[in-house]
């Protein structure tokens, strides 16, 4: 792909407000200069809004601040003007019932901001599972030069000599207290030793994922995905992000320049080179939904079928993203994705060169991090999507965290009505459930929970993990955190809260699943399924006031990206008229 930058110089957004030396003008530069900002600053050049995410409250996020002076001075450097701007950010680790819930919420608190005031470009300074998306979906909507500066991911964790992965261990630690196999002393010991540094999940979690998927798109640095928090290197790419940006206002390098088809099926090949999460399907359909893309579920299997995970990181395989940095990174993976024709090289990046251009010359550090492709965790990784009469609009599969046996499975299902009705059960050693059984867990979809939450990891009942076994099949309308594993079948759609096939589903009646024929089925005959749904009335929560009636009254189906149905689309960013 090709790129003609603009002519420069021109007249920039910005100086609709400071531009000139009418009444209007003086009112907006003369507050502005109450900070101490000297008048030729405001002669033309390009305003920079860093969209900073830190909050004492969103801890993945942290140590943003301090990374958003590495990204004021790349600003100065390259001739523009600085502000930072703080901004909704939805924590992971904090957030209720679920911080999903809270990214539309965000992407639109944000997208307002971008477009009412007086900035040309934006740096996007996230880290946090839900702000990537977040801020990539503003951009998006307002289609302003954007850059994304992730905060980057934490230390390797260490626990009696073993690699702990944040999240990933947790799950792990958690089902072998259950299990008996470790002591509620032990569980709180090693919980010192799961988050030791500034930053992200250091597993391939959504976090890491997102920022690989920002990579992957074009909107970052080459080679921003991986490098720690704590590295000196990862403030050296705030600074250089910070400059860049600059030439891209000058250029009007802009987010629909950028993400194309081309580069969201590079992104979701990526996905499933590094076994990423499965919360990006959810995400990039998303973003492409506001940048103007068609993007399904179908283009996800499509693309993501044949591509090899080869990225050894937990929770599909056994090391961290520090060890993944020390090898190459996000780079390496681009390019072994070029090599086997499975790369849009021409994909055009915020750099102004081709993803190709900016990945050829890599080297492969580490082949026990970033494997060779006939030592692949699996040979078809990415998203499996599954599709049948109880998941009519699809459901989504991550095989590379699922156990090879249970890939094609028959089971008496066990049905859980909602979480709360999950827990109350799960540790009664009279339910009625075994290896055999396929849980189903229902009610929490974007409208159902409300906001989806990461609970479609359902851990096994104890009395099946002291008998060693650590997986089960798993169904349920709801996400999973991406530093889970398993057989974990999720986003079922339609949701069980809108009637789809999955709130009619009995304990007892069994399910099919063939995750290589994309199958799975409710074997009840056709009329008994209509039976059932034409009786189904709904016994969710339903909101009457608040974000949350206005997220349960216009959020759409996990299949097309769980957005807001009335923020579909790029709007742009004009300048309205101004009120004094």
């Amino acid at each position: 792909m090709t790129f003609s930058p603009a002519p420069w110089p021109r007249k920039l957004r910005s100086q609709e407000w400071y531009g000139g030396n009418g009444r209007d003008t003086i009112y907006h530069r003369g507050w502005m200069k109450n900070q101490g900002h000297p008048h030729d600053l405001f002669d033309g050049r390009p305003v920079i809004g860093i969209l900073n995410t830190w909050s004492d409250l969103t801890p993945c996020n942290g140590h943003l601040r301090e990374l958003a002076e590495k990204v004021k001075a790349g600003i100065w450097e390259a001739g523009g003007f600085p502000v930072e701007v703080p901004v909704f950010s939805a924590s992971e680790n904090t957030f209720r019932p679920t911080a999903m819930m809270f990214r539309n919420l965000a992407a639109l608190s944000i997208e307002e901001q971008m477009r009412g005031q007086p900035i040309d470009g934006a740096v996007l300074l996230v880290g946090c599972d839900k702000t990537t998306p977040s801020l990539l979906m503003a951009a998006a909507s307002t289609d302003l030069p954007s850059i994304v500066v992730t905060g980057g991911p934490m230390l390797n964790g260490y626990f009696r000599g073993e690699r702990v992965g944040s999240g990933t261990h947790l799950w792990k630690f958690s089902e072998a207290v259950k299990a008996g196999e470790m002591t509620q002393e032990e569980f709180l010991e090693a919980e010192e030793s799961m988050s030791r540094s500034s930053g992200t999940c250091n597993t391939m979690g959504t976090a890491s994922t997102m920022a690989s998927m920002a990579e992957a798109l074009g909107m970052a640095l080459s080679g921003n995905a991986a490098i720690p928090a704590v590295d000196s290197r990862r403030r050296v790419m705030a600074q250089l992000s910070g400059r860049r940006i600059v030439q891209m206002v000058k250029d009007d390098l802009k987010p629909s320049d950028i993400m194309s088809k081309a580069a969201f099926e590079n992104a979701i090949r990526c996905n499933g080179a590094i076994g990423g999460s499965t919360n990006a399907v959810i995400h990039l359909l998303a973003i492409a939904g506001r940048v103007g893309v068609d993007l399904t579920l179908d283009d996800w299997d499509r693309c993501g079928r044949d591509v090899a995970t080869i990225v050894n990181l937990m929770p599909s395989g056994k090391y961290l993203m520090e060890e993944f940095f020390y090898a190459g990174g996000l780079p390496v993976v681009l390019k072994r994705l070029g090599e086997g024709g499975q790369l849009n090289r021409d994909a055009l990046t915020v750099s102004g060169e081709t993803i190709w251009d900016e990945v050829k010359g890599v080297r492969n550090w580490n082949e026990d991090v970033i494997l060779p492709l006939d030592q692949a965790l699996t040979q078809q990784g990415g998203i499996a999507v599954l599709r049948g009469n109880l998941a009519p609009d699809g459901a989504v599969l991550k095989p590379s965290a699922a156990s090879p046996h249970l890939l094609k499975h028959r089971g008496r299902a066990v049905v859980f009505e909602d979480i709360d009705d999950y827990k109350a059960q799960i540790n009664d050693e009279a339910l009625d459930i075994d290896e055999t059984c396929v849980m189903v867990l229902r009610n929490c979809g974007p409208k159902g929970y409300p906001g989806m939450a990461e609970v479609g990891n359902m851990g096994l009942p104890p009395k099946v993990l002291k008998k060693g076994i650590t997986d089960m099949v798993r169904i349920s309308d709801a996400r999973m955190s991406g530093t889970a594993y398993g057989t974990v079948i999720l986003h079922t759609s339609p949701e069980a809260a809108a009637g789809g096939p999955l709130a009619v589903v009995r304990s007892g009646d069994m399910i099919e699943v063939d995750v290589a024929e994309r199958r799975i089925h409710l074997d009840i005959p056709d009329e008994e399924l209509s039976a059932r749904l034409a009786a189904w009335r709904p016994n969710h929560e339903q909101p009457e006031s608040g974000y949350a009636w206005l997220h349960q009254a216009h959020v759409q189906g996990a299949d097309t990206g769980a957005d807001l149905d009335f923020l579909k689309g790029c709007r742009g960013a004009p300048v309205g008229k101004d009120s004094h």
